[in-house]
């Protein structure tokens, strides 16, 4: 998958937002102002930061070693960095929506009732 298919991705999902807080090269993926992806737009081969569930993210590293590593300036424990090139764009939208996913969760209730509610 490449950058641009994975930013189509992301912007599709209700309440994503875009934009670089960090830097001009760090593109961030928000849903409702908290982050779920990040893409260093200057680092080769694209890679992608997604939120995981730790055992899920340990899980992933082993299965994927090489291609899904400890997330890159992130924490460790919830993030997984992902070479977005040499992974099945199945299992790169899978982990964009179980990022997304765990994010939301997260939401106070009146932010995932508004996130519902959006058409």
């Amino acid at each position: 998958m490449n950058v641009e298919a994975f930013r189509e991705y992301c912007m599709a999902k209700k309440g994503t937002t875009e934009s670089f807080p960090f830097d001009g090269d760090t593109l961030v993926f928000k849903v409702l102002g908290k982050m779920y992806a990040l893409v260093p737009l200057e680092r080769l081969p694209a890679q992608a930061n997604l939120k995981c569930d730790p055992e899920r993210s340990v899980e992933l590293r082993e299965t994927y070693d090489g291609e899904i590593t400890a997330g890159y300036h992130m924490s460790k424990k919830h993030w997984n960095t992902l070479l977005l090139e040499r992974l099945e764009p199945k299992l790169i939208t899978e982990l964009i929506d179980h990022s997304y996913d765990l994010v939301v969760a997260k939401l106070p209730k009146y932010l995932r009732k508004e996130l519902e509610a959006a058409q």
